[in-house]
């Protein structure tokens, strides 16, 4: 299963590829947004149980998954996280297919990941302000979602 997800992320990264302007299916989406979700929760070197519940409900709301969907994804980006290089694999993929609310959506789940544990580390809030970079949310939209995630 791996395998072939990796492979299809490879595919799915090389330029000019017909599929590349095909639409994002939902396991590709699922699975880049899981794995930036990822990056936030463990770029301090610390995954917290109550950051991991936080993605957990992140997702859930997001994709409407079962629990073993859930496990499963959150497994696979684990994986995937672990395996990137950068995270441009994960964010070109929302650049091209997600629009400027599914955007923000985006990065109000990542604030809501660091938040989680009530502690925000600067390495988070660069990752963050990185991936909203990388997927050209207006800074105006990132600090309203950096309120909000805060409010809840």
């Amino acid at each position: 299963m791996m395998s072939r997800i990796k492979a299809l992320l490879d595919t799915l990264n090389q330029a000019g590829a017909e599929e590349n302007n095909q639409a994002l299916s939902a396991n590709e989406l699922q699975l880049a947004t899981a794995a930036l979700l990822v990056e936030v929760a463990t770029i301090d070197q610390h995954l917290d149980e109550v950051e991991l519940k936080a993605l957990g409900k992140t997702l859930e709301q997001r994709f409407a998954l079962s629990a073993n969907e859930l496990s499963e994804l959150v497994k696979h980006a684990e994986t995937e996280s672990k395996e990137a290089s950068s995270l441009y694999q994960f964010t070109q993929l929302i650049n091209r297919h997600c629009n400027d609310q599914e955007k923000y959506e985006l990065v109000c789940g990542l604030w809501t990941v660091a938040y989680a544990d009530n502690v925000l580390d600067k390495h988070e809030e660069h990752i963050i302000r990185r991936i909203a970079d990388l997927i050209h949310l207006r800074h105006s939209d990132f600090i309203k979602a950096k309120q909000h995630a805060k409010d809840m």
